[in-house]
């Protein structure tokens, strides 16, 4: 039989045929167990339409799976909270049970729960597909509430493509979107946010925590209800509202979605739903996660197959968004999460290890995907580098479209704190940005949520500390806060300039937001002061912020107006160590890093190929709170040199600076 193409691509994963073919045949064999009578998997993938609270003409009918329960009753604001046979609901049989209601029984806005009882016990519950889940002010306690306005939000964009080349991703939290110390809105985000990451030029907007969470402070990772639009934000016709604008100014919006684990909560979450441990999660000791806090779903049962996949086509045709970053795959497709474990080749993929139904349960996702928007964008959040992540289902992969090159951060923190400025290597970095798998697209970033969580410190904090308070004027600079500017856009440069797929920004990081971000919490007493973004360093223009909003601008604009540029190949035309220098080429453009923090060079010759050559961008231009120590005005011609196909080009490369030129014939 002949061996899949990613076999084929990759004499390396020979040894290891059998395996990838086996996951693939299992996902096949899958495919076809769930689909069974339905057309295909998005046929299949609609339990949102079947489970959960139904207004269908003049009645409310309410489903829920719950194989060990022995009674379910509703209780809400409409019966006074107490048990009652009028809202009981009846047994259809494999663990689902239906209640159909007259129109009267319930309205719009009204408070409920489940009361669900098993054999030894009873417990109150959220609906596990539920749409709408608020917490009372004073009670701080979590209802499901009914939720069918008279008037639904009608989206003006029914069927929108993303741009993807290159994606350029503004990573935000809704919450944390406010200047103000409090928790921001939906309707907040879209009147102020959105036209700032309009006017910056990025195509699509990551949102994080928009699965329903009992605490704010989980970031949104510890997700209670996998069908609820957070309600701390506002309404689901608000996110609505958010999605259908951005849409209609050419970005493309996709969320964070959450499907490594859960929280253990069990009066909001799954967490014994029905009274056992096991409904949708492992039961023994591969329930919780070790690390997180956390429960493991069972992705090999099909039911938890069915929510899941459910999940990801609701938030696709419900909120119209356009694709998911899945966070925590690592975690997924290991048994032991990945946790301790170095990757360093093959074998330590393919082994028992890992876990064949997350894999498959991925896989089928993509697919899935793929099926209800062939335009939609998967990311995977993962770091041990695993072959086929990014890789079609057709070729034997995953097929995610992209993947996370998550060890870019890693790399920039650990530089920047253990490699003295003398010691930068221009060329390892050059090679660090480009050591991705062949054939496999990334996003790549220096820096993303996740670097500025309390106890670490943002790139540009870690480069300036302490004289951020102080010297962020322009005129009063530091040396070292002159460093860290200088070093925070070349950092960005190199980093978005070699990219083989997209390129991320957390909001804020863009102009260099200052410290941390810390959630309120009991220590820190419940203090809002650093989980906000103060938008006003950006709007200040006698501020240094201002100058790397400016920058930012100008970089994704040249990414955005260069076509493709992130297949365009990628070239190394330069590197020497001592001068600590590299360039490189990406068809007609030349990029220029300078990472000598002591030497600016005059005349300094590269080798290109003969023409003249135009700077369109200049990290050390004064709008960029540089020193404008270049000309860029200046045409570089080339000057004859001893090889036939190669001439001299001579540049004054200022320390500490990068520069993009244009090469014309």
């Amino acid at each position: 039989m002949k061996s899949l193409k990613i076999v084929q691509n990759d004499q390396f994963l020979e040894p290891y045929a059998d395996a990838l073919q086996g996951r693939h045949d299992y996902a096949l064999r899958k495919e076809k167990e769930l689909v069974g009578d339905h057309a295909n998997l998005s046929d299949f993938a609609t339990g949102y339409l079947f489970f959960g609270l139904h207004k269908v003409k003049r009645n409310w009918i309410f489903r829920e799976w719950a194989p060990n329960a022995t009674a379910i009753y509703l209780m809400g604001d409409f019966n006074g909270w107490a048990k009652n046979e009028s809202y009981r609901l009846q047994s259809l049989g494999n663990g689902v049970w239906e209640g159909r209601f007259g129109e009267k029984s319930m309205q719009h806005g009204d408070f409920y729960k489940l009361l669900i009882e098993w054999n030894g016990g009873s417990g109150e519950r959220i609906p596990a597909w539920t749409r709408r889940v608020v917490q009372d002010e004073n009670t701080k306690i979590f209802s499901a509430q009914v939720w069918h306005p008279d008037e639904e939000y009608k989206f003006q964009i029914k069927h929108f493509k993303p741009s993807t080349a290159p994606l350029l991703i503004y990573e935000c939290h809704i919450g944390m979107a406010t200047e103000a110390e409090k928790v921001g809105t939906y309707d907040e985000f879209r009147r102020n946010v959105l036209p700032r990451v309009i006017r910056a030029g990025y195509n699509c907007l990551q949102i994080m925590a928009i699965q329903e969470h009992p605490y704010y402070g989980s970031f949104g990772y510890h997700v209670s209800s996998f069908f609820a639009a957070s309600s701390r934000f506002g309404t689901p016709e608000d996110l609505k509202r958010l999605i259908d604008e951005a849409h209609q100014n050419g970005l493309s919006v996709i969320m964070d979605l959450v499907h490594s684990h859960a929280v253990k909560n069990e009066i909001e979450g799954l967490g014994r739903f029905d009274g056992t441990p096991y409904q949708y999660f492992h039961g023994g000791d591969r329930r919780e996660h070790p690390a997180w806090d956390s429960l493991c779903f069972n992705y090999n049962k099909n039911e938890v197959l069915h929510f899941l996949l459910s999940n990801c086509k609701f938030w696709l045709e419900e909120y119209k968004f356009d694709g998911f970053r899945f966070d925590g795959v690592t975690s997924m497709l290991y048994r032991n999460h990945g946790l301790g474990q170095n990757f360093t080749n093959y074998s330590d993929y393919y082994n028992m290890n890992q876990d064949g139904d997350a894999l498959c349960y991925l896989t089928l996702a993509n697919k899935l995907i793929h099926e209800v928007n062939p335009h939609a964008i998967t990311i995977a959040e993962e770091m041990s580098g695993l072959p086929e992540l990014a890789v079609s289902f057709d070729e034997g992969g995953m097929g995610f479209d992209y993947r996370l090159a998550m060890g870019l951060p890693d790399f920039w923190i650990k530089y920047i704190k253990e490699v003295k400025d003398e010691d930068w290597k221009a060329g390892h970095i050059y090679w660090e940005m480009i050591n991705r798998r062949w054939r496999e697209k990334t996003i790549s970033y220096a820096e993303s949520h996740d670097q500025a969580l309390v106890g670490d410190k943002t790139i540009i904090f870690r480069l300036i500390d302490s004289d951020m308070y102080w010297h962020m004027q322009k005129g009063d600079e530091t040396l070292r806060v002159n460093r860290g500017v200088a070093l925070h856009k070349m950092i960005r440069l190199i980093t978005s300039t070699t990219i083989n797929g997209g390129y991320l920004n957390f909001m804020g990081n863009e102009f260099g937001h200052p410290e941390w971000i810390d959630f309120p919490r009991e220590g820190n007493g419940w203090s809002y002061y650093y989980a906000r973004r103060q938008w006003s360093l950006e709007d200040n223009d006698n501020l240094l912020y201002h100058d790397l909003a400016v920058f930012d601008k100008a970089m994704i604009e040249f990414l955005k107006s260069t076509k493709k540029i992130n297949e365009l190949p990628i070239e190394k035309i330069w590197d020497n160590e001592g001068d600590q220098l590299v360039v490189y080429r990406r068809r007609d453009f030349l990029f220029v890093f300078n990472f000598n923090g002591q030497k600016s060079f005059v005349d300094y010759g590269i080798l290109v190929k003969k023409g003249s050559y135009e700077v369109i961008l200049d990290t050390d231009d004064k709008k960029f709170g540089g020193f404008g120590f270049s000309d860029d005005k200046v045409v570089h011609h080339t000057q004859p040199s001893h090889l036939k196909n190669k001439e001299w080009l001579k540049l004054y490369i200022p320390s500490r600076s990068a520069m993009i030129l244009k090469y014309r014939p």
